[in-house]
């Protein structure tokens, strides 16, 4: 499978020649060894995170050729957690701070979380920024299709949405990412659904390691969601014009 190691606040994630695709930084697909989860400290703020990423993979002693597959996320790799299932594994960690809600009964006007006159991403003396994020590699050992392999990303963030909805009462939050993998000399896989081995074993594999990773970062159970009024975050609660055609 997939070899696991946690150095300096850095998750990488293991395999020769692994296919990735990415919807985070610098996404979008690659070939590479390894994937990397980097925790970045309080009031981070850089923004060449090229040159950052490798700092700190150099840092933890972690040797990459190339630019490979990164996220960064304001979690300490202390609450990562992973799951396995038949040809599925996966790798979350969970930090909530900054929830985007979508309520079912919206009143008219997309706004922050807490103040519509804010920007949710500044930072104040009172109030100092603290992100979260929900970061989500999942792997298989199967060779996947280009759509099976765009699928499972939709998969992943399904199963996400789902488990946090039941567990935290939120969808998200503003800043997600997943990075999904494959190995192009594995047992092919066309498709990658909730009903194939592929997608099935994926949704318990994300369900399980974020529910793990949620225990770990809040262990009394009081998520900054709605309910405790986030301090960041979204709602989109403006209303769409829908017709029929």
């Amino acid at each position: 499978m997939f070899d696991a190691t946690v150095r300096e606040s850095v998750l990488r994630l293991c395999r020769p020649e692994t296919r990735w695709l990415s919807t985070g930084w610098d996404g979008g697909r690659s070939r590479a060894d390894a994937v990397y989860n980097v925790s970045v400290p309080e009031g981070f703020d850089r923004t060449d995170l090229g040159a950052y990423r490798d700092e700190r993979l150099t840092r933890a002693g972690f040797i990459s050729d190339g630019a490979p597959p990164t996220l960064f996320t304001g979690v300490s790799m202390a609450h990562a957690r992973g799951a396995r299932l038949g040809p599925v594994v996966a790798y979350a960690t969970v930090g909530l701070s900054n929830p985007a809600m979508l309520p079912m009964e919206p009143t008219g006007a997309t706004r922050d979380a807490v103040d519509s006159g804010r920007d949710p991403d500044a930072s104040t003396e009172e109030s100092p920024r603290r992100p979260g994020t929900v970061n989500l590699i999942v792997g298989t050992t199967r060779r996947l299709a280009d759509g099976a392999a765009a699928n499972l990303v939709a998969v992943t963030a399904e199963a996400k949405a789902a488990t946090l909805l039941a567990t935290a009462g939120v969808p998200g939050t503003t800043s997600d990412a997943v990075v999904v993998g494959d190995d192009p000399t594995g047992e092919p896989a066309a498709f990658s659904g909730s009903a194939t081995p592929v997608g099935a074993a994926a949704r318990v594999c994300v369900r399980d390691a974020v529910r793990a990773s949620l225990r770990s970062r809040y262990p009394d159970g009081e998520y900054p969601g709605p309910a405790a009024d986030a301090e960041h975050g979204v709602v989109a609660d403006d209303r769409a014009e829908v017709f029929e055609l």
